[in-house]
């Protein structure tokens, strides 16, 4: 068997020798166009194309402002078993011809991936290719009001904004972003009131008096599939986390700003599990946009020397898990 395996080897390795120095078939300019050989290997492979291919990328936000955003895009197609490869420097140069032309939203996406699966064939095929993938990755500036004062900053989002069309899904659109927030442990503040309380009444003399529950900063990443005939911007994502999880972190803050943002705290108290749960509701009371979506939250503990993390999905058939993150 190893034997063999070995055979198989050598036999692919010589192959591709033979199909390098023999290349009957030659591109417009008469160079020797390799990649359109057949292959007789009879493997298939569901992904192939670039990653880390830059560009600026210009996106429409919600209130009607346009801005340049610096990019990094992955873009593959599916590869069926009778192919040698893909013209990967095609992928390249139609998602730069529809940047430069159109704002990245819905539209462009589409005809990105229609002209993958179209234009990435060879010139023989009668089919459109079985699957096409673009994904692309930036940071998006949001202003943020301060809490209390006139004050203002920018507050900016890791994006990835992913489209995938296939012959049997259709088109299908995915926003991604992470949001930060600070978490005040309900258990902590308990017992710091609790303690408070006792000092006041003269049952110990421990410390000061003064108790000060653990907060931490934390983070989430969700990956939501949007309703391609809905309009749905960053911004909306932006509101519904701050609608269930309203201690954000802040961009700009003074005196008012920074006791404004304790008061939040102490308002809102949350493990890991009460963050799930709110995030959960805000995402499902949002179904006619939300058609799915995966979140993964952390607690990046400031009492533990370890962190607390959930994950948590809507549950679509044949949708977004958790194995997706891990």
């Amino acid at each position: 068997m190893m034997d063999q395996t070995y055979s198989e080897f050598a036999s692919l390795k010589n192959k591709v020798i033979d199909d390098v120095m023999q290349c009957d078939l030659k591109d417009q300019s008469g160079l020797n166009d390799f990649q359109k050989l057949p292959s007789n290997d009879n493997i298939a492979i569901p992904r192939v194309g670039i990653n880390r291919f830059r560009l600026p990328v210009i996106i429409n936000n919600k209130y009607g402002e346009t801005r340049s955003h610096d990019a990094e895009a992955a873009m593959y197609v599916s590869l069926n078993e009778s192919k040698n490869g893909v013209s990967m420097s095609r992928l390249c140069s139609i998602l730069q011809a529809e940047s430069l032309e159109s704002p990245i939203d819905v539209g462009t996406l589409k005809t990105i991936m229609a002209r993958y699966r179209e234009e990435l064939r060879d010139e023989t095929d009668k089919d459109l290719i079985e699957k096409a993938f673009l994904k692309l990755k930036f940071n998006y500036p949001v202003k943020q009001k301060s809490l209390k004062s006139e004050n203002w900053g920018w507050q900016y989002y890791p994006v990835e904004i992913e489209a995938v069309e296939t012959e049997e899904r259709g088109f299908e659109y995915f926003l991604t972003m992470t949001y930060e927030y600070s978490s005040t442990c309900p258990c902590s503040l308990s017992m710091a009131k609790q303690y408070e309380k006792e000092y006041a009444e003269g049952k110990t003399t421990e410390g000061s008096g003064i108790g000060v529950p653990h907060s931490q900063r934390s983070k989430l990443t969700a990956k939501v599939k949007i309703n391609p005939e809905e309009e749905f911007y960053v911004e909306d994502l932006v509101r519904l986390l701050k609608l269930a999880i309203p201690t954000e972190t802040q961009s700009l803050v003074k005196r008012l700003d920074e006791q404004a943002f304790a008061i939040l705290n102490g308002a809102h108290p949350m493990f890991v599990e009460h963050a799930t749960k709110r995030v959960y509701k805000s995402f499902n009371a949002n179904e006619h946009v939300i058609l799915d979506w995966l979140v993964q939250l952390e607690h990046i503990e400031s009492l533990h020397s370890h962190n607390a993390a959930a994950v948590i999905y809507k549950g679509v058939q044949g949708g977004l898990r958790a194995d997706t993150i891990f």
